[in-house]
């Protein structure tokens, strides 16, 4: 059957890259430059919390958190982030997009500045007001991710939606790099104005009592680029989708395209109200219709997302543990506390900015001329390749020559991460879903990509231990040791390639014509409207 697409929904399809465009992206950019930051900031100081808190003037090595709190304090972001996820996905259908856009930023905000806090100053009052605001502040960072890739790929034109989205994505790249750079000099300023031994001269000398200033203020950071678009993110008019296709408000839908696109549009309220009778446009979740349409998609996208996530967090989260197994980093004992930092975040922001940044632009310069699948299976290829390169000759790198080598190639895993499923992940359940389902299914997507990363943000920590006792951080029960855990990441890239199968080619389509949204009777086609491009900006 041809479709019937709404003239409002048409003008979006074909409208030029408008200045509208770009304001979207950076305003929903934004909060995904918050997440990132955020989320990867707490791996440069979970080692400095360890030395303060955790302090023995008799053991050999500074002191490092217990299994338990360093657990707790890399995952319940994550587990707030996964319910974040399910609940604001699900209320984005629910109220629209914009009404809830606004409440994921303001928990950012006054959580950021909150995880800077604490109850006293026992390590127990610490961690437990660390943990609870670090939750919800991932539940608020749960939110951004359906909200702002629903929005984003109902505000664009199918020829570069994908980029668009992508873009918003992308901004994730820059908040981590923002991690690092913040990270070093706060690190670097401490460093310099409060001289100390390292902790191998001096144990108790070599974390001096400002240290504590230093975690906190990098955390505290991530409130300043949520703050600063709040304002815009306010005015961005709901989506012409929601407001047409789940609002059923038709008027509405074209007046505020209007403004935006800057070209009168009607309102054809008589086709909405015929477009919402129809049997095909009111099957919900869990009806036998979405399972026979989407069920495959469904799975395709939540496994994908599930398993990425494991490998990406795991990576990304304990990259100062895998430097110090491969020497990459000078044992802690040679530094001292604040300076162990700056070497993490230097570490981290060079990974960053030579794998992790270009990957994410990568797909967007190229995921609308080769499309999504094709980067995603590429990008889950070349992960198990490099990862495999690393785990099996892993005493190649330990040494010493090679640590260059080790930095290439622990750079490509990240680069091909990037461009490939972590961006695409993302991507396709913006695309692919009914509007009125739309922000649910991404929710439910990517909150199965957070009990990925909550598996490899625990698990990792464990399984990386080593079966010596000299090989382990204190406390933790023996583990299957660094090159094994590398190998299984490996094996967990290669069932990502293979469930890529189930997810569709959205490349180049209108959402209704990938959702079967807007279906009508054979010659009822309509003509696309030509939209002139002119700078406009939300108001």
């Amino acid at each position: 059957m041809a479709r019937n697409q709404l003239v409002v929904l048409d003008a979006l399809d074909v409208a030029k890259t408008q200045w509208y465009h770009f304001t979207a992206i950076v305003v929903a950019g934004m909060g995904f430059f918050t997440d990132a930051y955020d989320l990867f900031s707490i791996a440069h100081v979970t080692k400095l919390l360890g030395r303060i808190y955790y302090f023995n003037p008799n053991s050999a090595k500074p002191g490092t958190l217990p299994p338990n709190v360093a657990a707790a304090v890399n995952g319940v972001a994550l587990c707030g982030t996964l319910a974040g996820q399910l609940f604001f996905g699900w209320l984005g259908d629910k109220l629209g997009r914009k009404r809830v856009y606004g409440l994921t930023l303001v928990l950012m905000v006054v959580c950021s500045i909150a995880s800077g806090l604490s109850f006293g100053h026992q390590p127990k009052g610490v961690m437990a007001t660390l943990c609870f605001f670090r939750f919800w502040l991932g539940f608020g960072i749960g939110g951004d991710y359906p909200l702002s890739a629903t929005i984003m790929s109902e505000y664009a034109n199918k020829r570069t939606r994908g980029a668009f989205i992508a873009a918003v994505f992308a901004m994730q790249g820059f908040g981590i790099l923002a991690g690092g750079i913040v990270a070093i000099i706060v690190s670097s300023a401490f460093d310099h104005a409060y001289k100390a031994p390292p902790y191998s001269v001096d144990k108790a000398g070599s974390t001096v009592p400002e240290a504590d200033y230093v975690w906190r203020i990098i955390v505290m950071f991530g409130a300043v680029p949520a703050a600063m678009t709040y304002y815009w993110r306010m005015k961005m008019p709901e989506t012409a989708r929601y407001t047409a296709l789940v609002a059923k408000n038709a008027k509405q839908a074209a007046a505020d395209m209007s403004k935006v696109l800057n070209v009168d549009l009607e309102s054809e309220q008589d086709k909405v109200e015929k477009i919402a009778q129809e049997r095909s446009n009111n099957f919900g979740l869990f009806s036998r219709e979405f399972a026979r349409r989407h069920g495959l998609h469904l799975v395709g996208t939540t496994t994908t997302w599930f398993l990425l996530d494991i490998a990406y967090y795991s990576s990304n989260l304990f990259q100062k543990d895998i430097y110090s197994k491969v020497g990459w980093l000078p044992k802690a004992e040679t530094m001292n506390a604040i300076h162990e930092v700056f070497r993490i975040a230097r570490a981290q922001t060079l990974i960053a900015l030579c794998g992790t940044v270009p990957g994410y632009w990568f797909t967007v310069a190229f995921i609308d001329h080769i499309g999504r699948f094709a980067i995603q299976l590429m990008g889950f290829f070349f992960m198990t390749v490099f990862m495999f390169a690393l785990a099996i000759p892993y005493h190649h790198w330990t040494l010493k020559a090679n640590h260059t080598g080790f930095l290439i190639m622990y750079s490509f895993t990240f680069f091909f991460a990037n461009f490939g499923p972590n961006a695409t992940t993302f991507v396709v359940p913006a695309e692919i879903f009914p509007a009125r389902l739309r922000s649910t299914c991404h929710g439910i997507s990517a909150a199965c990509g957070k009990a990925g990363a909550i598996v490899g943000a625990f698990g990792f920590l464990y399984a990386a231990q080593g079966k010596k006792l000299a090989d382990r951080d204190a406390g933790y029960p023996p583990g299957i040791g660094m090159k094994n855990s590398l190998i299984m990441l490996g094996v967990i890239n290669f069932f990502g390639m293979l469930f890529t199968l189930l997810v569709p080619e959205s490349k180049g389509k209108s959402l209704e014509e990938l959702t079967g949204e807007n279906e009508d009777e054979p010659g009822q086609t309509q003509q696309p409207l030509e939209v002139p491009a002119s700078r406009t900006v939300p108001e």
